[in-house]
């Protein structure tokens, strides 16, 4: 009997996940926001993901529920999970994705490496914290923020006072996370796959580079990392996807320090942009991998294809005219690139799409997925 998974969300995560599925057999299912989003050749429902009785309505045909990201309200995942519904990651572990405060303290309990933090309320304990760490912080909104929305770099409590109006305005308190302004080299991230049952495999741990809070780049594996980085990155990985319970692929945002420490940014439970390199340079892709896990059915190898596979995000798009325009040009000059687009239409800073280029030479990968991504660029 074909098995059927339901996608919450019709975004290009979604859409990527249209071909593997196609592969292993198994009949997708989307339930997209909008008509025409990335992910509408699966759409097979369209509506508010907010709404439990439109989720409930959608889930009512399929093995089990997944996610395109991690917004889908608690009351509507605990509706799911009271009607019966296999639900994955489930809510226990969706909402320390879902509240970056929540995260924190968990994180703290299983003892994992991470900033300094604090919940500050008003500007006065923002600024406190602000005067115990050097002068700066790194203030974040607890929820809904994503490729660099709802972060701040304050050197001020006052920075921040429109967000605490905010949280003083909905009448149900709360309060913002602040963080220490960490000194690193650079960032990296760790991807596991765990499966219901327990299994878990972890991906090469890759560098990644952010223009304006948006991941534009990522190498993998990650340069210079010699021995010990890798184990350490798999080790924290591996543990924070047994510790939160978490079922699906786990991408683990890190910073690598000045002082050479390895400290949890960030967490995603789906498929995430870090991962795209794996479509074309790992034996099982994290599309694919996502399926399999969510599904509790084995695992697929995690290992490379080749030394190196770079990523580099289309941003924006051409100003005139579409992608597809200039396929047939990225195609000719540059034949060992993987062009992946999202069916979107261009606008400034909007990921329309990325490109994979694999193979042994570092340098010449990254120059090749840097010049076929300019070919859809102005």
């Amino acid at each position: 009997m074909t098995l059927r998974v339901g996608v919450v969300g019709g975004g290009q995560l979604a859409r990527m996940m249209i071909a593997p599925a196609v592969e292993l057999g198994v009949e997708l299912r989307v339930l997209a926001e909008d008509a025409g989003m990335s992910a509408s050749l699966a759409a097979t429902a369209v509506g508010d993901y907010r709404d439990a009785a439109t989720v409930l309505e959608f889930a009512r045909d399929v093995d089990v529920i997944t996610f395109d990201h991690e917004h889908v309200p608690q009351d509507v995942l605990a509706a799911l999970v009271e009607a019966g519904v296999a639900v994955h990651p489930g809510p226990d572990a969706l909402r320390f994705a879902q509240d970056k405060l929540l995260m924190r303290a968990r994180l703290q309990e299983l003892g994992m490496p991470q900033p300094d933090w604090a919940a500050v309320t008003d500007a006065d304990e923002l600024q406190a914290f602000i005067d115990d760490h050097g002068g700066r912080a790194v203030v974040k909104t607890p929820r809904g923020g994503y490729d660099g929305k709802g972060v701040r770099v304050v050197s001020a409590g006052t920075e921040a006072a429109d967000w605490f109006a905010t949280l003083a305005e909905d009448a149900h308190g709360g309060a913002l996370l602040v963080e220490e302004l960490v000194e690193f080299t650079r960032e990296l991230a760790q991807q596991v796959a765990r499966r219901p049952s327990g299994a878990m495999r972890a991906y090469p741990v890759v560098e990644t580079v952010q223009r304006d809070g948006v991941c534009a780049e990522v190498i993998a594996p990650a340069p210079h990392a010699g021995e010990r980085l890798p184990q350490v990155a798999a080790q924290i990985g591996t543990a924070i996807a047994e510790g939160l319970g978490v079922t699906g692929m786990l991408a683990v945002e890190l910073f690598e320090t000045t002082d050479e420490r390895l400290l949890v940014n960030e967490l995603a439970m789906r498929p995430h942009n870090s991962g795209h390199w794996s479509q074309d340079g790992a034996v099982t892709g994290q599309f694919e991998q996502h399926l399999r896990a969510v599904l509790d059915l084995p695992l697929g190898d995690t290992t490379a294809l080749a030394a190196w596979s770079v990523m580099v995000n289309v941003l924006g798009g051409p100003v005139e005219g579409s992608l597809d325009e200039r396929f047939a040009t990225a195609m000719a000059e540059h034949p060992q690139a993987k062009v992946h687009t999202y069916g979107k239409a261009p606008r400034p800073g909007r990921k329309v799409g990325h490109v994979n280029v694999v193979g042994d030479d570092l340098d010449d990968v990254a120059y090749q997925a840097r010049a076929a991504v300019a070919v859809f660029l102005d």
